[in-house]
């Protein structure tokens, strides 16, 4: 059975009561905002553009997502045709192409609201977003002739690639080639600053847009593919355009705010890994609201999983590359300043366990970059450098046993004393947190001296927190930009706040009252009125989260991400597929193709279930202090029949593999236990207390835990913390932290899907070309893996023969009514199905006057609530309403414009004729200002200078003519005379193309001059080429030519 696509919310009639336009049992109720739309007058003319509306998924054990409906009517038949007498007026316009009546196209007509550019799924007038022709010519793979199989699939994106085309449509579903020409670039908004525009993301981003604007409710453009796919790069270009579609173009201070942001912290949070050089570690989800067509705010969620690359990158990996780029930028003087004189690379332990191959003069760029960048988001430079400095500086700080109880510093406590220096703490206060630890036994506070194992791993402890936290500072210094618009407040700083704050809204609302200047009680309501519309408005979110990947080994951080990936391909799965078939089901549709699809749940319950999930016993191992053996023996016993779980044939005893839905990883658990833990003792962050450090910038990033140390005594008391920042409110549950790292990351990833399934998804499915970033190159096996994983055919399958969509019939009939005769439609609730049904038969009419060049099905079927839909049925109604619309904006523009010059053809009338006496008489033009008049007696009348003209040949009305071309040429004070010697300065043609060409350096003759303007005839071969001059210089010798 076939599935259901991304479900926009459907559109209601005004006379739509809220309640009347429920979803079927499978599905959650859906709410109705009424709005009301119509033409006022002929002044007034406003246009829906909305796209088919359909109708969401219904709920799942794991998702139960929402579609809400919009709101406008189609505009009013009684003022349409009281206008122009045409029943087919009755609807939204589609836009205009600029109907202009000569001479009179000055002349501009009220506005029509219209979509501006493409419709946003790809159809156009006419029929040629239905036609199938060669490979490189399907715009939609719905469209492809012959039989849908992965071959044709994989055939049409190859020949697609090398034409240069790396977008294709599935339906509504973009599918992104990475093509790897931009292999080095940094994937930030200022880098792709300069690549060409999309016309298939600029249809999503105004899709997008068009609908948060007319309903109010959330948009997601969703980014999923594996691992170097492309993600964040796409996700660049389509924040892009947002901002020039909505927020006023890269000129703003919004954007280069933004711009800077990204910039930072892609230095951040990319490294290289085996599988792509800018892998991007940190997931975002960008917020950008959009309010009354224009960029309201923008916000910045990330997702930081991979915090032990800090302090141990895998093999053949690189650490972050902030650490390679501040090594290549810093100044011989900055490097005094940060402790860093003769190190590099090579020695810094925290960067020479990985590849330390480095590109030192792209580094030191990218690294002026980012200082630029800091400076706009007004992050000072230097406090910055002193925490970076610090963490690469720890890493050579290494415990060992010494003599007696105390650990000893292997060479020396020179780095040590670098690290608290930076720091602006003490060496031996920081000495001491690092190698003590203070524990609660039975009431009694009991300090301990640590071995030297413990040692290391409270300094990477330390490491780890220091970047984790200088991320979040600058996270949350991105998201304080001033609203635009907006006189008063910032944006939450907070990262992990709900995006909906209702006393953000009402203080940033409050300067924009309207109403009478006296009255308080209309300027308070208009307060309330704004914090209610702006609370309840929704945001165009861009979701660019981790890729599906498989290094060697694989620790916990990839287990985090390869879940999230699982997570990502569910949502598809559900919105797409399930919805569809479930609903089919339930209202008695039986639908001839059947999509096979492939559902990942078993895998995600086997990670993540509540008690029995991998994530769910790692927790309680590590609340038992359990080792990485008991835990493999644990999860081994528990899931002993599960067919998701294998065991490798490896030598490690503390590994165990899972099949995923992209291919089979093997993980090592070694590091587990203490990686989930993710603490930091309070003997270590006491240190970092106003009272002992005097560098502001430590003592903030550990600002929330010191004021819930210290706000009870005795300090320290053996409690422990997060190393990286927690999204939850309380910080401790007892003694320990009141989460792991894997708990966190499962609550941020539940608050993320609560959102995504609450709003319209617009799904871009991106896949690597080849897996060594070639640039150009299409590998075919690896494309294949990617188009099973995604279940690209069965997408195409389902949307080519199923019914992705489906409508109430009477929103139906609100979008479509235009199609048919409007007085013949009865528009009431009871006939509905009737109403449907009758456009259906006009619809059908439509399709036999045009020739079907698409194999694709153009078939509905009548629910029990709903009209379902296929996906060619779908553009073939939507190309049809487009067109119409088109002949009514049309119409109207021409009879607004004959009206409008009918009422001033009296005045042009008479300027016409004011201007036609006044030709017989040129008028004299006005003398230059400060010039004193001319004298009476010098000036001549009009028949002086008739007579004049007469006399020489000349036209008043006419300039003269140019004089002929020389016959000779001029050399310092010679003139030279044809024919000449002159050398090429340059190849001619430049391109090399052309019967006669003339390549650089060579020696040709000159004839003469060209009749062309500022060309040469020069003889080449018995031949006539027309040459620039500047193409060609005289030779120094002596010419042949004749001196004159």
């Amino acid at each position: 059975m076939g599935p259901s696509g991304p479900s926009p919310g459907p559109s209601s009639s005004s006379s739509t009561a809220p309640g009347d336009d429920l979803l079927t049992s499978a599905g959650p109720i859906q709410l109705v905002v009424v709005r009301s739309a119509g033409i006022a007058s002929i002044n007034q003319v406003q246009v829906d553009s909305r796209p088919l509306p359909e109708t969401p998924p219904p709920s799942d054990s794991s998702f139960s997502s929402s579609s809400f409906s919009s709101s406008s009517n189609e505009s009013s038949s009684s003022s349409t045709n009281s206008s122009n007498n045409c029943s087919s007026c009755e609807g939204g316009l589609p836009p205009s192409n600029g109907t202009s009546l000569d001479p009179l196209h000055h002349i501009t007509p009220p506005p029509i609201l219209l979509y501006p550019g493409p419709h946003p799924d790809g159809v156009g007038s006419g029929q040629r977003a239905l036609m199938a022709g060669t490979a490189q010519e399907v715009e939609d793979l719905i469209h492809l002739a012959g039989p849908l199989t992965e071959d044709a699939v994989l055939k049409t994106l190859h020949a697609r690639f090398n034409n240069g085309q790396y977008f294709t449509n599935v339906g509504p579903i973009l599918l992104s080639v990475n093509p790897y020409h931009e292999v080095g670039n940094a994937l930030t908004l200022t880098s792709t600053r300069t690549v060409p525009q999309s016309p298939h993301l600029l249809r999503v981003v105004h899709e997008a847009v068009r609908q948060q604007s007319e309903t109010g409710y959330t948009q997601a453009i969703i980014l999923s593919g594996a691992s170097g796919s492309g993600k964040t790069y796409t996700s660049m270009l389509l924040l892009r355009q947002l901002f020039d579609v909505a927020g006023g173009g890269p000129e703003t201070d919004a954007y280069k705010h933004l711009a800077a942001a990204f910039t930072v912290l892609r230095s951040f949070g990319s490294a290289k890994t085996t599988s792509n050089s800018e892998s991007s570690r940190i997931g975002h989800f960008i917020e950008v609201q959009v309010t009354d067509g224009a960029l309201y705010r923008t916000k910045i969620h990330c997702y930081f999983l991979d915090q032990t690359r800090v302090v141990r990158p895998l093999p053949d990996e690189k650490n972050y590359h902030i650490f390679y780029q501040m090594l290549a930028g810093l100044t011989q003087e900055e490097r005094a300043k940060l402790h860093l004189e003769g190190h590099s690379v090579r020695t810094l332990r925290y960067l020479n366990e990985g590849d330390i191959r480095q590109d030192e003069a792209d580094d030191a760029r990218r690294f002026e970059a980012w200082k630029a960048n800091l400076g706009v988001l007004g992050i000072p430079f230097l406090e910055v450098m002193r925490v970076l400095a610090a963490v690469l500086l720890l890493g050579n700080v290494t415990f060992i046993e010494g003599q007696g109880l105390e650990v000893d510093i292997q060479g020396g406590s020179h780095e040590l004393k670098s690290v608290a220096a930076l720091l602006g703490v003490s060496s031996a206060a920081l000495y001491r947190g690092l190698t003590t630890r203070t524990h609660n036994v039975r009431g009694q506070l009991v300090k301990s001296m640590c071995d030297a194992n413990m040692s290391n791993s409270t300094r990477d402890a330390l490491a780890k927190a220091l970047y984790c936290r200088t991320v979040a500072t600058i996270v949350r210094r991105a998201n304080s930009l001033k609203r635009l618009g907006s006189t008063s407040g910032t944006l939450s700083s907070d990262s992990n706040e709900s995006v909906h704050q209702h006393g953000d809204v009402v203080s940033q609302h409050g300067a924009s009252t309207v109403g009478t200047a006296g009255s308080k009680a209309s300027k308070s309501m208009s307060v309330l009125n704004n914090a209610v519309k702006h609370a309840t408005d929704g945001f165009i979110g861009i979701l660019d989260m981790f890729g599906f990947e498989d290094p060697k080994p694989s620790h916990l951080e990839h287990l985090c991400i390869n879940l999230c990936a699982e997570t990502m391909q569910h949502f598809y799965n559900t919105h797409i597929f399930k919805s569809s078939i479930e609903s089919c089901r339930e209202e008695g549709i039986t639908c001839e193709v059947e999509v096979d699809y492939v559902d990942n749940v078993p895998c995600i319950d086997l990670i993540s279930s509540l008690r029995t999930g991998l994530l769910s016993m790692l927790d309680v191992e590590c609340s038992v202090r359990g080792t990485p053996e008991s835990y493999i023996q644990k999860v081994k016993v528990q899931h002993k029949g599960n067919s998701r779980l294998f065991e490798p044939k490896t030598n490690l005893v503390r590994s165990f593999g899972i099949h995923h839905f992209a291919s089979r990883v093997i993980y090592d658990a070694s590091d587990f236990t203490d990686t989930n833990r993710d603490i930091i003792s309070d003997d270590l962050v006491c240190v970092f207390h106003k009272h002992s450090c005097n560098f502001g910038f430590a003592t903030h990033l550990f600002g929330s835990e010191l004021k819930a140390l210290f706000s009870q005594d005795p300090v320290p008391r053996g409690v422990s913390f997060r190393i990286s920042p927690t999204s939850h409110t309380d910080l401790q549950n007892g003694d320990e932290p009141v989460s792991t790292l894997t708990q966190d990351f499962h609550t941020r990833l539940d608050n993320l899907l609560r959102t995504l399934v609450h709003a319209k998804p617009h799904f871009i499915r991106c896949i690597r070309s080849n897996a060594v970033e070639k640039p150009g190159q299409f590998d075919r096996a690896t494309v294949i893996r990617q188009i099973r994983a995604l279940q690209v055919l069965e997408t195409v399958n389902l949307m080519a023969g199923g019914y992705p969509h489906r409508m109430r019939f009477k929103t139906f009939n609100v979008r479509f009514r235009l199609l048919a005769p409007f007085k013949k439609l009865r528009r009431i609730e009871d006939k509905a199905v009737e109403d449907c049904k009758f456009i259906l038969e006009f619809f059908v009419r439509a399709l036999e006057d045009i020739p079907k060049t698409s194999p694709v099905a153009i078939q509905w079927a009548l629910g029990k609530r709903h009209i379902f839909l296929s996906e060619g049925a779908r553009q073939q109604l939507e190309m049809f309403r487009i067109e119409t619309r088109h002949r009514a904006a049309t119409l109207i523009q021409a009879v607004w414009r004959g009206w409008h010059i009918r009422r001033r053809w009296p005045t042009l009338k008479r300027n016409l004729e004011l201007r036609s006496r006044s030709r017989t008489v040129r008028p004299r033009p006005q003398p230059i200002a400060g010039t004193p008049p001319p004298d009476i007696m010098d000036r001549c009348d009009q028949k002086t200078i008739q007579q004049t003209c007469s006399l020489f040949g000349l036209d008043l009305e006419r300039p003269p003519p140019l004089p002929p071309s020389r016959s000779y040429t001029i050399a310092g004070n010679t003139k030279m005379g044809y024919p000449q010697t002159r050398t090429m300065k340059m190849t001619f043609p430049e391109d090399g193309s052309g019967d006669a060409v003339l390549s650089k350096g060579e020696s040709v003759l000159v004839v003469g001059a060209s009749p062309r303007r500022g060309h040469l005839l020069v003889d080449h071969q018995s031949h006539s080429v027309h040459v620039p001059f500047q193409f060609m210089e005289l030779k120094p010798s002596t010419q042949p030519g004749l001196n004159i």
